[in-house]
């Protein structure tokens, strides 16, 4: 009998952890994987980064110029049951390994502005972008492209601007895929 009570003293103090860590995965931080190089030289391919989550939660946008991750699968509406299936330990008890479904990138616009991009400069609201944490000069393709930000969205671009897939090909970013905000570890 003493035995089988020490071992519903475990099973109990596991469930409640693993109950806290889903909710602080979920709705306060959680860790994620930089693949690839378009945030260079912010961020590089394989580091781990901690995204908070609390603007997520709490249905906020980000700020100009923070470094974001995102769910890139725009044509989709997001629920609260996509944040429990993605969350590290579920993943692990299924078996589902990370696929590229996360973006890292940072916030140029907000929504009501016009981002434009001309002889490979950034505009927002028609005064040019210093942005200091670019890799390079973004490759100027000869066609000159501008966006519209919808309510309850952002654009977003990456640091490396010459080998990043952003909202230049998906869109602008629903505000409920945003997973939440990078923070320095």
């Amino acid at each position: 009998m003493k035995i089988w009570k020490e071992i519903q003293g475990w099973g109990v103090a596991v469930g409640i952890g693993f109950l806290l860590s889903l909710i602080i995965g979920i709705f306060v931080i959680q860790p994620y994987k930089v693949d690839g190089h378009s945030m260079e030289p912010t961020l590089n391919d394989n580091q781990r980064i901690y995204a908070w989550k609390i603007r997520h939660t709490l249905d906020q946008l980000p700020d100009y110029e923070d470094v974001v991750i995102i769910d890139s699968r725009v044509d989709r509406n997001r629920t609260l049951l996509d944040d429990l299936k993605e969350h590290p330990l579920i993943r692990i008890i299924s078996g589902t390994s990370e696929n590229e479904i996360f973006y890292v990138k940072r916030v140029i616009g907000l929504e009501g502005d016009r981002i434009e991009i001309k002889d490979g400069t950034v505009y927002r609201n028609g005064e040019q972008l210093v942005e200091p944490y670019i890799k390079e000069q973004m490759v100027d393709t000869g066609v000159d492209q501008s966006w519209e930000i919808p309510e309850d969205h952002i654009f977003v671009l990456g640091d490396n601007r010459n080998h990043s897939s952003d909202s230049r090909v998906i869109g602008p970013i629903p505000k409920n895929h945003i997973m939440g905000i990078y923070t320095k570890n």
